[in-house]
C-alpha cells in the first residue's frame, strides 16, 4: 500500500478538525461552557497533531543519501512520537485543567442550543474522517482481528488519526451529556466533570499511541508473514542449500532491512 492512503487520510482529518476546531471556540467562549472548550482545544490539537504527522511523511520520504544510507522512514516515527506527546501535555492537560476550574467555580451555560448544534456538526464532520480512516485501516489488516492488526501496524500515520477520532467522537457523546445533565438538573458542575473526563479519555489515548511508537522508534521486526516469506524467496534460490538466521526491522512503512546469514552451496559463487 503507498503512501497516498496515508496522506489521504491525515489530510481529510486535517481539514476536518481545523473547521470543527474553530466552531467549538465560538461556541465555548459565547456559551461559557468547559466541556465545550475542552472539545475546542481537544480539536485545536489533533488538528497541529495532523499537521505534525503530514510534516513526518513529507521527511520520511526523503531519498536515501551518504549521511542517512537506509534512507529517513524512521523520522514518521518519531514526529507521531512527539503528535503523542502533544495529546498528552496539551489536550489533556487543558481539558483536566478546565474540568478542575469549573468543578471548584461552577457557572451556568448560557445558549445551550448553540452547543448541541456545534456537537451535532462537529459529530458529522468526525465521523467523516473516522470513516475514511476506519476504511484504510481495515483495508490493510487482512485477516488479523482489529486490535491485533493494530499492534503489528508499522504505519503511525492510519492508526494514529483512527485513535484521535474515535477519542475525539467519544469526547463529543461525553460533552452532549455533560451538557444535558447540567441543564437538566441544574447543575453546572457537571458540565466541568465532562471536561475532566475528556481529558482523561485522551491522556489514555495519548499514552497507547506513546507505546506504539517507542516500540516503532527502537526498531521492531517485519510481521511473521512478511519473514516467512523472505526465507522462502531466500531457500528458493539455487545457491542456497538453507536460512541460518534471519532479523528484520522496519526502518519505516514500507522499508524493511534484512540482515541474514545461509548456508551456500560451495559450487556456486559467493
Amino acid at each position: 500500500m503507498s503512501a497516498s492512503g496515508s496522506r489521504k487520510v491525515v489530510i481529510a482529518a486535517l481539514v476536518g478538525n481545523g473547521l470543527i476546531a474553530v466552531t467549538k471556540f465560538a461556541a465555548a467562549f459565547y456559551t461559557g461552557s468547559s466541556a465545550m472548550f475542552s472539545e475546542a482545544v481537544h480539536s485545536l490539537v489533533d488538528t497541529s497533531n495532523q499537521a505534525l504527522i503530514l510534516y513526518g511523511l513529507g521527511r520520511a520520504s526523503r531519498p536515501a543519501d551518504d549521511t542517512h544510507p537506509f534512507g529517513y522512514g524512521m523520522e514518521l516515527y518519531f514526529w507521531t512520537f512527539v503528535v503523542a506527546v502533544l495529546l498528552f501535555a496539551v489536550g489533556a492537560g487543558v481539558s483536566i485543567y478546565e474540568g478542575v476550574i469549573k468543578i471548584n467555580n461552577p457557572h451556568a451555560i448560557g445558549n445551550v442550543f448553540i452547543n448541541y448544534l456545534v456537537l451535532a456538526l462537529a459529530f458529522v464532520f468526525e465521523g467523516v474522517a473516522w470513516f475514511m480512516a476506519f476504511k484504510e485501516f481495515r483495508s490493510r489488516k487482512g485477516r488479523l482481528g482489529y486490535f491485533d492488526a493494530f499492534k503489528e501496524s508499522k504505519d503511525p500515520a492510519v492508526f494514529t488519526v483512527l485513535l484521535e477520532d474515535t477519542a475525539a467522537t467519544i469526547g463529543l457523546f461525553i460533552a452532549f451529556v455533560g451538557i444535558a445533565c447540567s441543564q437538566a438538573f441544574d447543575m453546572p458542575v457537571l458540565d466541568g466533570v465532562a471536561s475532566l473526563v475528556i481529558g482523561l479519555v485522551l491522556a489514555s489515548v495519548s499514552v497507547i499511541l506513546a507505546i506504539e511508537c517507542k516500540g516503532l522508534l527502537l526498531g521492531e521486526s517485519a510481521k511473521s508473514s512478511v519473514v516467512r516469506g523472505i526465507r522462502a524467496i531466500a531457500e528458493a534460490h539455487d545457491g542456497i542449500l538453507g536460512v541460518n538466521e534471519l532479523r528484520t526491522m522496519h526502518l519505516g512503512p514500507e522499508e524493511i532491512l534484512v540482515n541474514m546469514s545461509q548456508l551456500q552451496n560451495s559450487c556456486f559463487p559467493a
